[in-house]
């Protein structure tokens, strides 16, 4: 079992830079402004032969109230209280400060295994500053550039003693290759939670894991990076992506907003099902509109998800009202579940559970292309297509070309002349027969006989 190396300082220490370096990948967001960083983020870090996960965290500050520098703060130190060592990062270009000494003062309180790093320490201009970083009396001082890869040598022979420790402690891991097949078998469902600022998405989050994993309060906007946790969800390996608030593109400014509406976008990219989470006062707004089109145009299986749900006060009546406006509103998602939930309460998120799991067994179902053509003919013959120019269209064949989602291709003899309505009408037909709800379907028209009419 690799062990945890919790990254530790006050903000715009380079944190995130180090921790995009260990990871081989930029998945933290980077920008010279202090306090980028907000939630706990894990990757799996590789230095020489040496992995290990490491956990990229927010920038310490000397608050100790409700706020939201004091709310960082105390996810800072539960990631200290849970890793198994410390990399505590100091500017070498500015120097120890005294937040620097009030932190270090904190390390050794909480007994934490350190490893001290002077981060910027390329050049002379880092000298003066690393020499100071002895006098914090965390022992020897690592001088490293996490923008440049210097001094990655000297931190993985810091990190050695340590993991060859963790090794001994964890023991014999004879069953090692049984427990890789068994997570093989079951490799965690992508999920990304997506929706406007102040949705609940981070709450939803923590209320699926039982802890207060991730940042959450009054403010929008909290959540600034696409934040991945792993999870065990009623017996089913989900690795679950909390998002930014998406707000119309006109709205977006700042450099950071701008990195934290791109990780979003890549989120759903990357994800199998998409959670469009809504409001429950102010669900189908145009921006929950775009949200749930960008979710279909990408591909992916969508849920809708209604929070703040213990807040609605007549919730039949709201329920049919939201199902209605649902299917007036996304007719390209017709049929896609709708689930109100309560991060507060924890009601319904049994039901979007099953719901995620339903959609994504039909974002990969495959139909057999006997059952298709059956389904095609009558389709064909029970609505045949408009004349064009006084000329007959003729529809042949079609076939399921792959799943995720499912697509189509048919062969016709004049695939430009087939009106849209037509082939809306081939998509609804396919999406109630063979019960493809909640997902994509795409359907493309190609020239020529059927492929297959000379097969024995």
């Amino acid at each position: 079992m690799p062990f945890t190396v919790a990254i530790i300082g006050r903000p715009n220490v380079g944190k995130s830079t180090l921790f995009n370096r260990l990871v081989g990948r930029r998945l933290a967001l980077v920008d010279d402004q202090p306090g980028v960083t907000r939630d706990l983020r894990e990757g799996e870090a590789r230095l020489g032969d040496l992995t290990f996960t490491v956990i990229d965290t927010a920038g310490l500050e000397e608050v100790t109230d409700d706020s939201l520098p004091g709310r960082m703060r105390r996810l800072t130190e539960q990631a200290v209280d849970q890793a198994d060592l410390c990399l505590f990062l100091v500017d070498a270009r500015a120097g120890v400060t005294p937040s620097d000494q009030v932190f270090a003062d904190i390390l050794r309180r909480r007994g934490a295994t350190v490893i001290l790093a002077a981060n910027k320490a390329e050049g002379r201009a880092g000298e003066a500053g690393m020499f100071e970083a002895y006098g914090l009396g965390l022992g020897d001082v690592i001088g490293i550039s996490a923008e440049h890869g210097e001094g990655m040598g000297e931190l993985y022979a810091a990190l050695l003693p340590h993991a060859e420790r963790f090794t001994e402690r964890s023991g014999d891991a004879g069953d090692s290759d049984l427990e890789a097949d068994a997570l093989a078998e079951n490799r965690p469902l992508q999920i990304a939670i997506v929706g406007r600022p102040n949705a609940g998405k981070s709450t939803l989050v923590n209320a699926i894991l039982g802890e207060d994993r991730l940042l959450t309060g009054p403010e929008a906007g909290i959540t600034r990076d696409a934040i991945a946790v792993t999870c065990d969800w009623g017996g089913r390996a989900f690795r679950i992506f909390d998002t930014a608030g998406l707000r119309k593109k006109a709205r977006v400014q700042g450099k950071v907003e701008k990195l934290s509406t791109g990780d979003a976008i890549r989120a759903i990219r990357f994800a199998e099902v998409v959670v469009v989470l809504m409001d429950g006062a102010m669900a189908f707004e145009t921006q929950d509109l775009r949200i749930a089109d960008l979710a279909e145009r990408e591909g992916r299986a969508v849920v809708v998800a209604v929070s703040k749900w213990d807040l609605v006060e007549d919730k039949n009546a709201q329920s049919r009202e939201l199902r209605k406006r649902f299917e007036e509103l996304l007719p390209q998602l017709k049929g896609a579940p709708l689930v109100p939930v309560s991060a507060l309460t924890g009601s319904g998120l049994d039901r979007l559970r099953d719901a995620i799991l339903d959609v994504h067994e039909i974002w990969n179902r495959r139909i057999p292309t006997a059952r298709l053509n059956q389904w095609f003919g009558a389709a064909v013959d029970g609505h045949p297509p408009p004349a064009v120019s006084g000329r007959r269209l003729k529809l042949r064949f079609i076939t399921q070309v792959k799943a995720r989602p499912p697509s189509f291709v048919a062969w016709c003899s004049r695939p430009d002349a087939v009106p849209e309505s037509y082939r809306r009408y081939l998509i609804n037909g396919m999406r109630q027969v063979f019960g493809l709800d909640g997902v994509p379907i795409r359907l493309a028209l190609r020239r020529g006989e059927n492929p297959y009419a000379k097969r024995k």
